[in-house]
């Protein structure tokens, strides 16, 4: 019983600490840019909550978002609110509110990485549990595109970004195991089942570009389009993926790592007009994380308790939250600028920041609001 029970100690502080905010924060000499309210505007996102990422269609409007009842919905600036753009099932019964527990996300849909093709005004969508879909420049109702690669269902689809050059559409799936409902149980187990991916809108063809990946989170293309960065979550690290096999890229691997100083789980990745990229660290570092992150069969351990990690991660966060979002060096992947809440004003979680016109949009999966900072 006393073995039992240490073990069972054990766990929930390997649990507790994969959720504390409070951790290290990055190493002095960046150039911290620090949030004080009422500089910082909240926009609540009514009836919904977790505006995890945003795009902004080819004539400039918006962002739209994706929230946790399945809506896509667009901000009409001169008007200051959002209004329904599209949908990712038809199913709405039962969808409205936070759910913050996810009970209903595999019903309703939950939209997460967004992206505009350039030349049609088409917004892709990479929805958790419908996988890759599309829909036309009026909204609507978005038709699926991908569900499967060959006989392996996208059982996580999460970050999204398109080539305007080509039309090619590259995202992620998280987990070939966990559902988002259950994404604690990817941090937990170790699982190593995440993909890199890519789909051919001409040839329909989808290809998987990287895969044995712990939990592939948000990707971005350069601006040259000759690589792709990719948040690895669970190991705290971007990638970059090399698409094109030019004289400058022949003598290296497929991929290499591009950042593994982070202080935190990356999430979404956007590129800055200010050169660099912007990162969304959902979580920081804590020497009990580092721990957990070294010894994989506690949180095995862990899943295997009749204890829901979900609910629990969920009350735990709200009490915990500290996001935040650096910006990396294009050169040289090192961290060039913070965006941090001080003084108490700390956000839940910071998923995504995407810079526009002197203006971060900052996005949550948490939070009932978006925010809007002027630099």
């Amino acid at each position: 019983m006393m073995k039992l029970f240490l073990v069972v100690a054990i766990c929930i502080a390997l649990f507790l600490s994969l959720t504390d905010f409070s951790g290290e924060s990055p190493k002095h000499g960046e150039s911290m840019l620090t949030v004080h309210f009422p500089e910082f505007r909240l926009i609540p996102t009514t009836g919904a909550s977790g505006p995890e990422s945003f795009v902004f269609d080819i004539s400039g409007e918006g962002p739209y978002t994706g929230l946790s009842d399945g809506r896509i919905v667009k901000w009409i600036a001169n008007e200051s609110r959002w209004i329904n753009f599209a949908v990712t099932t038809p199913t709405r019964e039962g969808c409205e509110g936070p759910h913050e527990h996810q009970r209903t996300e595999h019903v309703c849909g939950r939209p997460l990485g967004l992206a505009f093709e350039k030349s049609t005004g088409d917004l892709y969508i990479a929805d958790a549990y419908m996988g890759l879909l599309k829909v036309g420049p009026e909204g609507g109702l978005a038709n699926q595109m991908i569900t499967h690669q060959l006989d392996e269902p996208l059982r996580f689809t999460n970050g999204l970004d398109i080539d305007p050059r080509t039309g090619v559409v590259y995202f992620t799936d998280s987990s070939s195991v966990y559902q988002r409902r259950n994404y604690i149980g990817v941090m937990m187990s170790g699982d190593r089942t995440g993909r890199l991916m890519k789909y051919d809108p001409n040839t329909k063809q989808v290809t998987t570009l990287l895969g044995n990946l712990a939990f592939p989170n948000g990707v971005v293309l350069s601006q040259n389009g000759e690589y792709l960065l990719v948040a690895e979550t669970a190991k705290c690290r971007i990638l970059r993926y090399w698409l094109n096999d030019t004289s400058a890229s022949k003598s290296r691997e497929s991929y290499e790592i591009f950042s593994d100083q982070l202080p935190g789980f990356p999430d979404n990745i956007k590129r800055s007009p200010r050169g660099g990229f912007w990162i969304g660290v959902n979580t920081k570092h804590t020497k009990l994380t580092k721990f957990a992150m070294s010894n994989v069969w506690l949180g095995r351990a862990a899943l295997g308790l009749s204890v829901d990690w979900m609910m629990v991660h969920s009350y735990w966060a709200r009490y915990k939250g500290n996001g935040m979002a650096v910006r990396l060096s294009e050169g040289s992947g090192a961290i060039s600028e913070v965006f941090e809440g001080k003084s108490g004003n700390k956000w839940l979680s910071i998923s995504e920041v995407d810079e526009r016109d002197g203006t971060l949009w900052v996005g949550s999966v948490n939070t009932p609001f978006a925010g809007m900072y002027k630099i």
